[in-house]
């Protein structure tokens, strides 16, 4: 699918909950959310027709988000039914890690690929009070068992205010140069203001080369993270909803009054 601006849209990201099991700073509000209801959130079976309509038209890439995608029940069983789509050449999920022991070696049978794990210091105090209740070492163990199982490469997100050379993100990079695993500098961005920029070490944040649709937990259809145009694959169908996401994608992101976070997938 080729958009007004000659991009290949062959991305597509699905966030598969809005729940998550910490609440990081600059993404949920100390209190908690307004959860979504469980009859809005998406099945399985429209997650897995929807992407299999979107691999129809020219979508190879598919990344698992949340919140926090290892909380949804069943989690394994949605990566299988995904997996089994062909022509998807590259299946990934993004997760905070703190579950990811208990699950990698069944993500790994079930067809996932990769995973990129959310880490933006490793001091242990630090960590909890970013994420407010977080224990650092669910997620070392997370790291080290997805190596293990083979979910290669492993890729750590760290979240910077302006710099790679900020102490915490320099200590996150010693720990992924020890460790042999990809790191990702993101910085720290507002959907309100339109604050973003170019990931350091990924392709994301470039508006020029975006390739992205993003399908929200309970089927809204964005063709940009920075804007507030959604379609209702629902109210719409797939396929319509797939070309009219592509058609009014636009050039560049401005800012999104509406989404958060947690319930976008970033």
């Amino acid at each position: 699918m080729y958009d007004r601006f000659d991009r290949n849209i062959n991305y597509l990201r699905i966030s598969v909950t809005d729940r998550c099991n910490l609440r990081c700073s600059y993404c949920m509000p100390e209190e908690g959310i307004q959860l979504l209801r469980h009859s809005d959130i998406l099945s399985f079976s429209e997650i897995t027709s929807f992407t299999a309509a979107a691999v129809k038209y020219g979508v190879t890439k598919v990344r698992i988000t949340g919140g926090e995608p290892l909380v949804r029940k069943g989690i394994t069983a949605l990566v299988r039914m995904i997996s089994d789509i062909s022509g998807i050449e590259d299946l990934s999920m993004t997760t905070n890690g703190v579950l990811l022991k208990e699950f990698a070696v069944e993500l790994k049978s079930a067809g996932l690929q990769r995973v990129n794990i959310s880490l933006d210091t490793i001091d242990p105090e630090k960590f909890r009070a970013i994420t407010r209740t977080g224990d650092i070492s669910q997620v070392f163990e997370g790291i080290k068992a997805a190596v293990n199982a083979g979910l290669l490469p492993v890729k750590i997100n760290c979240v910077i205010k302006e710099s790679k050379k900020e102490p915490e993100a320099m200590e996150v990079t010693r720990f992924c140069q020890d460790n042999n695993l990809e790191i990702r500098y993101i910085r720290q961005m507002d959907l309100v203001t339109g604050h973003f920029s170019p990931v350091d070490g990924g392709t994301g944040g470039d508006c020029q080369s975006c390739n992205r649709l993003r399908l929200t937990a309970n089927g809204k259809l964005k063709p940009c993270l920075f804007s507030d145009i959604e379609l209702d694959i629902r109210e719409l169908g797939f396929e319509k909803a797939l070309m009219k996401s592509v058609e009014l994608k636009p050039e560049c992101g401005s800012k999104n009054e509406t989404g958060k976070f947690y319930n976008i997938g970033g």
